[in-house]
């Protein structure tokens, strides 16, 4: 018999463990995405964790994601950083996928901040931009709501009018001149991976309106919007997509341009943090 992955259960009793070690609980959990985990080191009287020390945690298994969990003090701010992420490229079940994301829900946390690596559709965006995401297309080919519904999480058809918050965004784009670092804005679209996009299928994505491309983030934000979470999402733009320039992508552009930008993007979060 196949055990199912993502139960109430198995989230109550992860939340339960971080719940019984937390002397203060983080209202605002942080996701990093590929080559982005350097913030992970910024919480201060940090309570960490591997991920392999979690009840019923998948474990991260991709290049630049270090699979920790760092519950701790940003900006007097109490936040939890999630440091890699599970993927459904590797062939993992969507219920891994948004495990963490149930998780921090059940915690007790009011807003995500979920941040990827991406490449760059729009051709106004340079490698290192930072993108403030407005809206997703999900091009995954599957949801992660599909199936039994628990109510327990939240209602069988949730509105999705506006995934990403307005006010969370506002909030970034304040923080943003404050920090000096730029932000631009635009939709993201999620596609199931791990092979890079075609020239052809990034002209179709930039015919449907997708400003950047990753392999990430919309099943989290949809299942933290489904329990209740405000949420926002910040891509890195480490690389153009395939056909905007000439030369092949590789996964060892995406980490460099990562590093390259790590600076921009701590000084970002730490000031969105500083303003929630």
């Amino acid at each position: 018999m196949t055990t199912l992955v993502g139960t109430f259960e198995q989230v109550e009793a992860a939340a339960a463990f971080l719940r019984a070690r937390c002397s203060r609980l983080p209202e605002t959990a942080i996701v990093l995405g590929s080559g982005l985990g350097d913030f992970v080191d910024r919480p201060r009287q940090p309570l960490a964790f591997a991920y392999g020390e979690l009840p019923h945690w998948p474990q991260a298994a991709v290049v630049g994601h270090a699979g920790r969990l760092v519950i701790g003090d940003v900006a007097g701010r109490q936040v939890a950083v999630l440091s890699g992420r599970a993927h459904l490229y590797e062939g993992r079940p969507l219920g891994e996928v948004v495990f963490a994301t149930r998780v921090m829900a059940r915690l007790g946390v009011r807003r995500m901040l979920l941040t990827n690596a991406a490449g760059g559709i729009n051709t106004a965006f340079a490698a290192g931009a930072l993108m403030v995401i407005d809206d997703h297309i999900n091009l995954l080919g599957t949801n992660p709501l599909v199936g039994a519904n628990d109510e327990r999480f939240g209602p069988r058809f949730p509105d999705m009018t506006e995934v990403y918050s307005s006010r969370l965004r506002a909030i970034a784009d304040e923080a943003s001149r404050a920090a000096g670092v730029p932000v631009a804005h635009g939709v993201y679209v999620a596609v199931h991976g791990p092979s890079y996009e075609t020239p052809a299928e990034i002209r179709y994505l930039r015919a449907i309106g997708a400003d950047a491309v990753g392999m990430s983030t919309v099943p989290e934000a949809i299942v933290a919007r489904h329990m209740g979470l405000d949420v926002l999402g910040i891509s890195c733009i480490t690389n153009m997509a395939a056909g905007v320039f000439p030369e092949p992508l590789r996964h060892e552009e995406v980490l460099e341009t990562a590093a390259r930008v790590r600076g921009a993007f701590i000084g970002l979060l730490e000031a969105i943090v500083e303003r929630l």
